[in-house]
């Protein structure tokens, strides 16, 4: 071997254990000591060598999370223990039983200690590593056998593909149970998206969490942005322990995620106190919760106490009281969403679930319908989380008086009679009808909507009017539309017709992601479309990208690819792209603009701004190179603050996180864009 090739492994060996180092102060000890862009640098570097030298990539380098090909179906995992559930206990009383039942067996007055941790609403998993790195993840299943998700526990960052071994020796054998989840803040974004992509949305984090593991391709679930936590352990090999505290301890010494908030303590009182203090904490994390667990922390105890036969005698899950209510199905009827999706939807007599009063409920599919039994007439049980859509959560076949109807799928349209299409391995009916009302209007919405075309004025409302009125049959229809059109329409004087006219012509010029984004691609959100403007640069472009050149793209799965694909392979979008150009749409130079010196940094916006709408603004920091999210994080740059801000501003604080006013905003934004032209970047 040259000198050079040993520099070159020497360094690349280097950049791993850096970058592991770093993943270990983010994930587990939340205290991150460089900025995302030194990060991501270290990144780049580790992948030039690794793709230049193919010879220097391991299994668990940090650039293997992703790279696994798509499974045809799950494999079934034996556990070497089996992953038990817990029992539920819902009062005091019962927590005090659950006490008094393991002193009595185990023949003690003496006050037990307690590890106490609030328990996730998620997905529970077991990983395995070997020698410290991550060789098989399974979902817990029936708690005696799961399925083989390994490759896609691999892309959830906070999961060590290699174990630390520094601070403590690392066993031969080491299988750790947790719980997969995803952050409120990132559950809210995956379903903005899913409802501009015109897809079901997820009925809340932990059926998103559940569903985004169970994907056959691991560059969706990559996509989903899940976490975890670890809790406990099944087979240990060379290492044991007395305390589930010493348990957690090593965990998180081995690089492992714990539960920050997890406590020792002294007897039931001191559970019921932690009970009491989580739940006030409840609706400030980041992250869904539903009670807490209580575990006998020492192990011998835990040995003597046992287990039933689902269940062990040493633990207990003490809920919080549920956001549920019990109410009636009146109907169910069907809504058409923008890309033809047909979702049942329950109308129900209202009631007020978790401070707020229902009347409709998602049904998702007509696979959920059968699978839950549920009918016209029912009395059912339906909750709602925070402010996730409201879900049917079963029926009470109990209350049935035999009148109730079973629900049947409409073989057509609900609104145009168009029959209704299935595709192999969906589980949503579409109507394919371009021209059906409520899908027109949601595709003209979406198309005129702030992160797309940025038409003022162009709502629902609006929407509906020139639809109903025959001025539009498709989007290309908008750019023809005249005053005299307008004027001839209920509740539009001269001036609001000027002014709608006036944004459809200040449309016309706009970035390349926005327009792909307008299109109303599935799958597309307008995050999917800034990665295909970065990557291809124009329109004819992508409309020429084979499946292959687009599963190439960082961040685009085979599903989406597909889909992009094939909405470019149908001749009328095909023409719906032209007579778009043709009526003057022009594109700023995104290569450019991708220049300017805020390149990487992430800024956060909360509270309103007086000068500029919010998309306004989000536009300005994607020009100078910049990218905007939702969450206040040790990655964020920046938090750009206007009038009455919310709890974001306090994290900021918190986080020492430079904080800009809007006036410091728009002098940081113009300076960057000074003397930067806008070239129109005409391309087909």
């Amino acid at each position: 071997m040259t000198i050079e090739r040993c520099e070159i492994l020497k360094r690349a060996e280097g950049l791993r254990e850096e970058i592991n180092h770093h993943n270990f102060l983010y994930y587990v000890l939340d205290q991150p000591i460089i900025s995302d862009a030194d990060y991501d640098a270290l990144m780049r570097e580790l992948k030039e060598i690794e793709n230049k030298y193919p010879e220097t990539v391991i299994p668990d380098s940090p650039t293997q999370r992703i790279g696994a090909p798509p499974s045809e179906k799950f494999v079934s995992i034996p556990h070497s223990i089996p992953m038990l559930s817990l029992d539920d206990a819902f009062s005091q009383e019962e927590v005090v039983e659950f006490d008094r039942r393991g002193r009595r067996l185990l023949q003690t007055d003496k006050g037990l200690e307690y590890i106490a941790e609030p328990k996730i609403d998620g997905l529970a998993v077991e990983l395995v590593y070997e020698n410290g790195t991550f060789v098989l993840g399974s979902t817990r299943g029936d708690g005696y056998t799961g399925e083989d998700v390994t490759a896609n526990l691999r892309t959830i960052r906070s999961i060590p593909l290699r174990l630390i071994g520094r601070y403590l020796p690392l066993p031969k054998r080491l299988e750790v149970r947790g719980e997969v989840f995803i952050n409120k803040n990132d559950f809210k974004l995956l379903n903005r998206r899913r409802m501009e992509e015109g897809e079901p949305l997820f009925a809340n984090p932990r059926n998103a969490a559940a569903g985004s593991l169970r994907q056959l391709d691991p560059n969706i679930t990559a996509g989903r942005l899940l976490n975890i936590f670890c809790y406990g352990i099944g087979v240990v090999k060379d290492c044991s322990f007395q305390t589930q505290w010493e348990v957690l301890s090593s965990l998180r010494k081995w690089g492992l995620r714990v539960n920050p908030l997890a406590e020792k303590l002294k007897g039931i009182n001191g559970a019921l106190q932690y009970h009491q203090r989580i739940n006030r904490k409840r609706e400030g994390l980041d992250y869904e919760i539903d009670g807490i667990v209580i575990k006998v922390n020492d192990i011998e105890l835990q040995r003597r106490l046992g287990v039933k036969a689902k269940s062990p005698r040493w633990a207990l899950a003490y809920k919080f009281e549920a956001a549920q209510a019990v109410t009636r199905i009146i109907a169910i009827q069907l809504s058409v969403g923008r890309t033809g999706a047909v979702t049942p939807v329950a109308i129900m007599a209202p009631v007020r679930v978790g401070g707020v009063v229902v009347s409709r409920a998602t049904l998702h599919n007509e696979d959920e319908i059968r699978r839950k039994d549920v009918r016209i007439g029912d009395w059912i049980i339906v909750r709602r989380a925070g402010d996730v859509i409201p879900e049917v959560i079963r029926p009470l076949p109990e209350r049935r008086s035999g009148e109730e109807q079973v629900f049947v799928m409409p073989t057509v349209c609900p609104v145009c009679g168009s029959e209704l299409r299935r595709k192999s391995g969906e589980a949503a009916w579409r109507c394919p009808n371009p021209e059906c009302f409520p899908r027109l209007v949601k595709q003209l919405t979406h198309f005129a909507g702030k992160g797309a075309m940025d038409i003022d004025g162009l709502g629902p409302k609006v929407a509906e009017q020139l639809i109903s009125a025959g001025l539009i049959r498709s989007i290309a229809d908008l750019y023809s539309i005249k005053l005299s059109d307008l004027l001839s329409l209920d509740r539009f004087a001269e001036k609001s017709a000027e002014n709608l006219l006036s944004a459809i012509k200040a449309s016309r010029h706009t970035t390349l992601a926005r327009f792909f984004y307008a299109l109303g691609i599935r799958h597309v959100g307008d995050v999917t479309a800034q990665l295909l403007a970065d990557h291809f640069g124009s329109i004819k472009a992508l409309m020429d990208a084979s499946e292959e050149e687009l599963e190439a793209v960082e961040g685009i799965g085979p599903e989406v690819a597909s889909s992009i694909r094939s909405w470019f392979g149908d001749n009328d979008n095909i023409e719906l792209v032209r007579v778009l150009i043709d009526a003057g749409t022009r594109f700023n130079d995104l290569k450019e603009e991708k220049a300017l010196s805020l390149k990487d940094k992430t800024f956060v916006f909360t509270g309103g701004l007086s000068s500029l709408a919010r998309e306004e603004a989000k536009d300005l920091v994607r020009d100078s190179g910049g990218q905007t999210t939702s969450t206040v994080g040790h990655g964020t740059d920046y938090v750009v603050v206007g009038k009455d801000p919310g709890s974001k501003l306090q994290r900021a604080e918190e986080l020492g996180i430079p904080i800009l006013s809007e006036e410091e905003f728009l002098e940081l934004t113009s300076k960057h864009h000074s003397g930067k032209s806008r070239n129109p970047n005409i391309l087909l």
